[in-house]
């Protein structure tokens, strides 16, 4: 018999004491309270909440604006009242701190499309008369020699490697087709046409081509409407202006 007395085995979900970085998975003592002392605490912690020591940054901190869970716990009309104040007085923001060396784009293809059409027609034709002067291209690689001035080794064409003549090969001949002797067929009785689907026809016809001429007369009277009332626009205003 030994002296020594076996120590009972620890459970696998308790958390061992001696070992301080032995991660601890259960759930605190905290959540195993009564409903009404949860309820008295939180109760509490609205009237008095704890008052903490001020918080200690060691990192430089960014302002990341109000959090999506913020916004979304927002009424509505918020929202609304937000944009507005957003479109009337927009909030003047401190210059962009830029630790990068910035890179000149142009101008963004959202910023060209806001533009109205004539000013991208201005543009293009002063681009046509005064062309914009650009410097010279920095070329970063080394040009090619064309003549080989180098050293290198050129290579012939294939063309100029070939010594014999250009042979064009006769076509194969066809194969002889038998000739089979064909009666010529007879012509199919064209089926005689009904009379009253004859005059059905012509009725359709005449319809339609009354339906063509109506619709050309509508046309043209549009036509002439539009027309009066451009000219009338024009007068007016060298009327006014008169």
């Amino acid at each position: 018999m030994s002296s020594d007395t076996q120590q009972p085995p620890q459970a696998s979900g308790a958390p061992s004491s001696t070992d301080p970085t032995e991660i601890d998975l259960l759930l605190p003592k905290s959540y195993y309270r009564p409903l009404w002392t949860r309820l008295l605490g939180e109760l509490r912690d609205k009237v008095s909440p704890e008052k903490l020591p001020p918080l200690r940054l060691t990192s430089r901190p960014s302002d990341v604006g109000m959090l999506l869970g913020d916004r979304v716990s927002l009424p509505w009309y918020r929202t609304v009242f937000t944009s507005l104040g957003d479109v009337i007085s927009p909030e003047t923001l401190p210059p962009l701190e830029l630790e990068s060396r910035p890179i000149d784009v142009g101008e963004l293809i959202a910023d060209q499309m806001g533009h109205p059409w004539w000013t991208s027609l201005l543009r293009n034709l002063a681009d046509q008369v005064a062309p914009e002067r650009m410097p010279p291209l920095e070329l970063t690689s080394k040009p090619v020699d064309p003549g080989l001035a180098s050293g290198g080794m050129l290579l012939p064409r294939w063309s100029s490697v070939i010594s014999t003549p250009k042979v064009f090969l006769p076509d194969k001949p066809k194969a002889q087709q038998e000739f089979t002797p064909t009666l010529p067929k007879a012509a199919p009785l064209k089926a005689q046409q009904d009379a009253r689907e004859v005059e059905f026809v012509h009725a359709l016809e005449a319809d339609l081509r009354r339906d063509l001429r109506r619709s050309l007369f509508r046309q043209r009277v549009w036509i002439c409407l539009v027309a009066v009332e451009v000219l009338t626009l024009v007068g007016s205003l060298f009327w006014w202006s008169s």
